[in-house]
């Protein structure tokens, strides 16, 4: 699970929310962009991504390499295929809506591989094909998928824990082939192996006995991943801790048709034998894509028969010509749907999401390792005029990096405010006062645009105006510029983060603690790692929102990041749709959406 996805979406909705190449942020950040300026390309990129992806460790450079020249390969292949694709769609007709179908904007999935998906993009559509043990439900609760119940911890002797899943009777691939417990165990230990190359795998499932030395090739078998029976599947994780479960709600632990992966490698991803609500039956590349009911769902099925998902075009203007029944709002169009008075008004729907955009230092890199200049830099942005003038309102202030809605976060704290006076005070105290390497401050985000996008330029402005300082803005192809923040490459860098499940463990914990793959600030403070290491493992709730508390404001108060903004669903949904409203994370949620006819 970046800022400059946000603003792109804003300047001119497209489709997004969502975790690759790993766009950044968006946990939710749906606006799938159909055209406009600059910024709202380097928004999209930056706000699709439920998080972004992560450099391998020492050892696994190579390996790392090697997925990342092979995803380039599938890309260069996929935006072929795609350019052609658009050109025959660009003056197609748009056919009626049929009975029973739903017709929505969407950005087009990256990769629909559970072990590789990291944007929001592909994740929003992995969740309705496919399916695990567990789900999160509409209320961000987890709640049993594949397994008939969320089973509670046995502790082992040797301080272990082990969670008994029970595979329904009626679990069933797409196929109609049945889902047993070694399904499970197979798609686990792929996804883990080195040779999958999976960015997200080793964070998402490292809880588990042997999961370490599977990973490092060093074991034929992951031993904490147990096959009792047909439809039984232990699982033991090296100690408690309350957010393994959530964990396993990723598409990381979704089960996977063995005879389909290996029958074609590479390509079987295009076409999925899934297991949940949807199946995919069609994907035109650069067009969009179709998912038709799977009336054998285990749980309740689809209300509705069909979802047509279209990649391109202009969301609101597709949606006033009924071509759409659910689109994005962006920046150009929400004055006139706020308006009472306007037709759109009564169909606007909006909802903060579990999502934040901020400005990231590395804090091992000269001149960003002073705290005194970060805090310069900090004092100097005013968030209000970004938010209220820039963007319209289409975001919300952020003052700290929990976002709203978790109960760490504290609406009260206010911040590293803006105060130009202090800001000039910060900066004179740093020990770069007066030496060339303020005169060469460079901040890198993704985008290959002649401009950086009016909130950059606007914060870029303000760097000017309050401190003196020019400082440079450095756009970079987005796939390059994630892989280079991995190595460190860049001291200053704007991105975003969407959670992946709705606890402060899954953006405090994985880019704050030192030997996290997801730390590309380089930080390492040992009072931040003991209590995050504290907060990892207790299960009394009220002390670890006062250790996430405590932790949110030491972060914010070095300047390690900046906040910006929490990102927000803007969007229209048509009169006739029932129980449809925007996710605050990537979820499973079209299945509980109906058409009145």
């Amino acid at each position: 699970m970046t800022v400059d996805q946000i603003e792109r979406a804003l300047k001119n909705a497209g489709s997004v929310k969502l975790w690759l190449v790993a766009l950044v942020l968006g946990a939710a950040l749906l606006l799938a962009a159909c055209g406009g300026d600059e910024e709202q390309q380097q928004q999209q990129q930056a706000q699709s991504s439920t998080r972004t992806e992560r450099a391998q460790s020492d050892q696994n450079q190579q390996q790392e390499v090697t997925r990342q020249e092979r995803q380039a390969t599938i890309q260069q292949q996929q935006q072929q295929q795609t350019d052609a694709a658009q050109a025959q769609a660009d003056d197609a007709p748009v056919a009626p809506r049929e009975a029973g179908e739903f017709r929505i904007a969407r950005a087009e999935p990256i990769n629909l591989d559970p072990a590789q998906i990291t944007d929001v993009n592909s994740a929003v559509i992995a969740v309705e094909i496919f399916g695990g043990l567990l789900v999160l439900d509409p209320d961000l609760r987890i709640a049993a998928d594949l397994a008939e119940s969320v089973p509670g911890p046995s502790v082992n002797d040797d301080g272990t824990v082990t969670y008994r899943f029970t595979i329904r009777q009626d679990a069933t691939f797409h196929d109609g082939k049945a889902i047993t417990a070694e399904d499970f165990k197979w798609s686990l230990e792929r996804n883990l192996h080195p040779e999958t190359l999976s960015p997200t795998a080793p964070d998402f499932l490292g809880d588990i006995v042997g999961a370490a030395e599977y990973v490092r090739g060093r074991a034929d078998e992951v031993i904490g991943i147990q096959v009792v029976d047909d439809h039984t599947l232990d699982i033991t994780i090296l100690q408690a801790t309350p957010v393994f479960l959530y964990k396993l709600t990723y598409p990381t632990a979704y089960v996977l048709d063995r005879e389909q992966v290996e029958a074609d490698p590479e390509r079987w991803a295009l076409n999925p034998n899934g297991s949940g609500p949807f199946k995919l039956t069609e994907w035109q590349l650069g067009e969009g894509l179709t998912l038709e009911r799977f009336d054998e769902y285990h749980l309740e099925p689809a209300r509705v028969a069909k979802v047509s998902v279209r990649f391109a075009g202009g969301s609101v203007e597709q949606f006033e010509n009924d071509e759409l029944d659910q689109a994005f709002v962006g920046i150009n169009d929400i004055e006139r749907v706020r308006d009472p008075a306007s037709e759109l008004n009564a169909q606007y729907v909006t909802r903060s999401e579990l999502s934040i955009f901020y400005l990231a230092f590395n804090v091992s890199t000269p001149p960003f390792d002073d705290v005194n200049l970060r805090l310069a830099l900090a004092h100097s942005i005013d968030k209000t005029t970004i938010t209220q003038e820039v963007q319209a309102d289409l975001l919300i202030q952020a003052r700290q990096i929990i976002p709203p809605g978790l109960a760490a976060h504290d609406d009260d704290y206010p911040g590293l405010v803006f105060d130009p006076e202090l800001a000039q005070e910060y900066l004179a105290a740093s020990r770069y006062a007066g030496t060339p390497l303020l005169d060469d401050i460079r901040l890198t985000i993704s985008g290959a645009g002649a401009t950086p996008g009016p909130s950059i330029e606007a914060i870029q402005d303000m760097w000017r105006q309050h401190l003196g300082l020019e400082v440079e803005i450095q756009q970079v192809e987005f796939a390059s510029f994630i892989s280079d923040i991995d190595r460190g490459l860049y001291g200053f860098f704007s991105l975003g983060w969407s959670l992946d499940y709705p606890d402060p463990h899954n953006v405090l914990d994985y880019k704050f603690y030192s030997a996290s793959l997801g730390n590309d600030v380089q930080l390492d403070d040992a009072e931040i790692d003991a209590l995050l290491e504290q907060a990892r493992y207790s299960l009394d709730q009220e002390l670890r929102t006062s250790i996430y508390q405590q932790v949110d404001t030491m972060l914010v108060e070095q300047a390690v990041w900046i906040p910006l903004y929490y990102s927000v669903a803007h969007e229209l949904v048509k009169p006739y749709v029932r129980d449809y409203e925007p996710t605050r994370m990537v979820i499973p949620h079209l299945r509980f959406v109906s058409i009145e006819e």
